[in-house]
């Protein structure tokens, strides 16, 4: 059987990135409708403690859910690739962070 029949194999996209804007966010936000899913994202000036300042949203990504469940599996196993090679990635920031009495008993 050639690959052309078999629908289960798996298909290469040309993806054409030249026009290409690439931007840092270190905050995200997912709003959305029963349509599709609205991702913003942007930089919180602050990520620790209270934050006076509102967040900058610089980009903002609409995906119908097709597309988000699409992005949602590569974004599990890119992360899972990751923390198999570097260990455990920890979201809360509290747990990151030393506290000066740790750091004094160091």
């Amino acid at each position: 059987m050639s690959e052309g029949n078999n629908p289960q194999a798996p298909r290469t996209v040309p993806v054409n990135d030249s026009n290409a804007i690439s931007a840092y966010a270190n905050f995200c936000r997912v709003t959305g409708s029963p349509e599709e899913l609205i991702i913003d994202f942007g930089m919180n000036a602050q990520p620790m403690g209270t934050n006076d300042q509102p967040v900058d949203i610089s980009q903002r990504i609409v995906l119908n859910f097709y597309t988000a469940k699409r992005l949602l599996h590569a974004l599990h196993v890119s992360v899972q690739r990751h923390e198999k090679v570097f260990g455990n990635i920890e979201t809360d920031i509290q747990k990151r962070v030393i506290s000066d009495q740790a750091a004094e008993t160091s």
